[in-house]
Formats: structure tokens, sequence, C-alpha cells
């Protein structure tokens, strides 16, 4: 008689032995996958995996730039290849943030578009260098930390040889200057992708309390809400003058490669023209040179550049219709606590409860700070001095955007959401 238990064959045939040992593979135990779903047979070094993604996006923010302002130095035989490639640094290099010393004097206007793509493509090396090196879903602060800093010195050495690069034979660039911006842009751009790879964003996001992610919400949405008017406030600036634009373009006589590199140029700043248009509709306007403002109670300019984006400015003060554009501002604060409303009283009603006062008027009156700071960042980024002399202070003046951003989207955002309330109660009790 076999002294093996009647049960052991059935046990046997599932694949399953006497020490519960998967079929096919004996002896091997098994092992836990460590934290975060990520074998540590496929990780990679960090120097490795932060060095390859921060190259990766130098080339794919550079290549742009250098394509750009090619079609304008190799257009009609008016430079050679080193030449363009080299401005093409000069510019990528601006587009950072690191002003460019010429012989006419100091150029520290960024081309905004170029620093979001910039921008977006340190977030996605953020992003791959914690895929690398195994923190997925790791939920550790140090991990996403460490990735972003990685990146960041990676991106500081690749700015520093940038500066030396284009610094020869051309304008005068600082290596230290441009490692330093390259590494806090690097770090902070990239520590956004991180956390969101590792899952800290969203536990930092979960732990907050529910009117602190409230007000950031409503606040975002209503500074885009802006951004968005002033976007199109300013293209049909640009429309209407479409045609002093169109001259301009043309008086360069570059041949068709340099007006599509001056247009494509041009393009660059559509960022820049949407925050000063932003600033406009707000009240505190923006200069074009020293001692002249753009406002709409006031306009003050000079002899100005042969600049396409410049051809959309107003001739003088709005008056009549045009005094609507007063009212943008405040109707899209209201929209945003409108929409903050709905979304409270629309979670309220699935639970079967009543929003109280305290819970829509605190992330609304938030909502002031948030968008008055976002919009004060995005004035400083957008200006700065295109040479020496009168075009030395260009842009909106950052603290008269934040301060009037705050006042006027903190009071609108309350009174939308106020109204919003006030008008749901009484549909109900009607």
């Amino acid at each position: 008689m076999s002294s093996v238990p009647p049960d052991q064959p059935r046990r046997r045939a599932a694949g399953v032995g006497a020490d519960d040992r998967p079929a096919g593979r004996p002896g091997r135990p098994r092992v836990p996958a460590p934290r975060g779903g990520e074998s540590r047979r496929g990780r990679a070094p960090l120097a490795v995996a932060a060095g390859v993604a921060a190259t990766w996006a130098a080339l794919t923010s550079y290549l742009p730039v250098a394509l750009v302002l090619g079609l304008a130095q190799l257009s009609e035989d008016a430079g050679s290849v080193t030449g363009a490639l080299r401005a093409g640094l000069a510019g990528w290099l601006l587009g950072h943030g690191v002003p460019l010393d010429t012989d006419a004097g100091p150029f520290g206007l960024v081309p905004l578009a170029l620093t979001v793509l910039a921008v977006w493509r340190l977030t996605r090396a953020g992003v791959h260098t914690s895929r690398a090196i195994g923190a997925r879903g790791g939920r550790s602060p140090r991990q996403a930390l460490t990735a972003a800093g990685a990146v960041g010195i990676g991106y500081a050495l690749l700015g520093a040889l940038a500066a030396v690069l284009a610094g020869i034979g051309g304008s005068a660039i600082s290596p230290i200057r441009a490692g330093v911006t390259f590494a806090v842009l690097g770090a902070l751009a990239a520590l956004v992708g991180a956390a969101r790879t590792t899952g800290v964003a969203g536990l930092l996001v979960h732990r907050a309390p529910a009117a602190l992610r409230d007000g950031v919400r409503t606040g975002l949405v209503a500074a885009l809400l802006l951004l968005g008017a002033g976007a199109g406030a300013a293209g049909l600036a640009i429309a209407t003058g479409g045609g002093d634009a169109a001259d301009m373009i043309g008086a360069y006589r570059t041949g068709v490669a340099g007006q599509a590199g001056i247009t494509l140029l041009s393009l660059a700043y559509a960022p820049n023209a949407t925050i000063w248009s932003t600033s406009y509709l707000l009240g505190p306007g923006f200069a074009v040179g020293t001692d002249t403002a753009v406002r709409t109670s006031e306009v003050s300019v000079g002899a100005l550049p042969a600049v396409p984006l410049l051809a959309g400015l107003p001739s003088g003060p709005v008056d009549g219709l045009g005094a609507g554009l007063l009212a943008v501002p405040v109707l899209a604060a209201m929209a945003a606590g409108w929409l903050l409303a709905r979304r409270l009283l629309r979670l309220a009603a699935r639970d079967r409860a009543e929003v109280a006062w305290p819970a829509l008027l605190l992330p609304a009156a938030l909502a002031g700070p948030v968008a008055g700071g976002l919009l004060g960042a995005l004035a400083a980024a957008s200006g700065g001095p295109l040479g020496g002399g009168r075009l030395a202070e260009l842009g909106p003046v950052p603290w008269q955007v934040a301060g009037v951003a705050t006042a006027v989207i903190g009071v609108g955002a309350v009174l939308g959401a106020a109204a919003t309330r006030s008008l749901s109660r009484a549909r109900a009790s009607s």
C-alpha cells in the first residue's frame, strides 16, 4: 500500500506539489515583486538613464530652433551651416531664459513657444528616468527628487557646453549662467514628470485639504480662461493688421525661405503676445520700450522695430463698444466660480447633502491668489530687453499683473459661485 494521502494525486494533477511550489519550477522560491512593480533586472543606472533622457530632450528642443534660424541664415547664401548651427544654439539658450550679450546690447526677450517645448520634453525626461530606475508607482519622494536632480545635472552640463559652442566667434554667453539656468529649469520640469510617474503627485493631491484642491483648480481654470481671451484678442488684432505684418515680412528681402523663417520666428513669440494681451485686458497693459505704455486707457508708443507681432498694437484708448473688453476678466472669473459651484453642487446632490457656504466661498476666494501668482509669473517670463536703448524694456510689469489678477479673479469667482448656489437653491425650492 502507498503512504501517499488520497488527495495527493489530485494536487499534483492541478500542478501543485507537496510544498505548494509551482509545477515546472521545483526548488525555486517565489520572490515577491519589488515595490513599484519594476523588476531589478530591468533597471538602468541612474546616470545613464538621466543622461540619455536629458540629451534626447535637448536634441528634440534644439532641432526646431536650428531649422527655423537656418532658413533665414542659409537663404540666398546669406550664411553657412556652421553659422546656422551656432545661431540655433544661441536661440536655444535664449528659449531657456539665458540672455545673449550682442553688439546692440543685451537680448533677453524669451520666445516662450520654445520654452514650452523644452519644458514638455524635460517633463518627459523625468518620466523616462523614473521608469528606467524602477521608481514607477513607488510613491517615494526621494526617488522622484533623485530622478529630477539627475536630469537637472545632465541638462546643466549640456547647457554649459552649448554656451561655450555658441560663444565661439559670436556673442558672449556665460557658461556658468547657462548651467545654473538649465539645472533649475531641468530639475523643476523633470520633477513634474517624475512626481506623476512615481505617484507622489497623486499622493500629495489626496492628502491636501479639499478647499485647497478646489481653490487651485478654480484658479487654474480662471487663468486659462483669461489667457484664452487674451489669445483671441491678440489674434484678432494681428489679423486686422495683417497687411502691415505682411509688408514688414516682405521688407526683409530674404527670399521665400528667409520669409518662412521670419514667420516661424514670429510664431515662437505668439505666447508672449498672448500674455501681453491678457495684461492689456486686465488693465496694467505692457510696454514696448522705455517710457511707453499700451493700456486700455492710454497708448503711448514711439518708433517701433519692424516686427510682425507689433503690427496689431492698438492706435489709441478703447472707446464705445471696445469698452466691453474691460468686463472680460470679470466674466472669466465668474465663469470659473460658476464651474466650481456646479461641481460642488453635483457632488453634494450625489451624496444627498448640502454645500455649506464656507466650503464654497473659501476655494473661490483662494482662486484669486492662485491665478494672480500664475499670471504674474507668466508676465515676468514674457518680457525682457530687445537690445539697448529705448528697447531695453518690453512686456508687462509682473507685480501689477499679479495684484490686479488676484483682486479681479478673487472677487469674480466669489460672485459667480455665490450666485450659482443661490439660484440653485431658489430653483429647488420653487
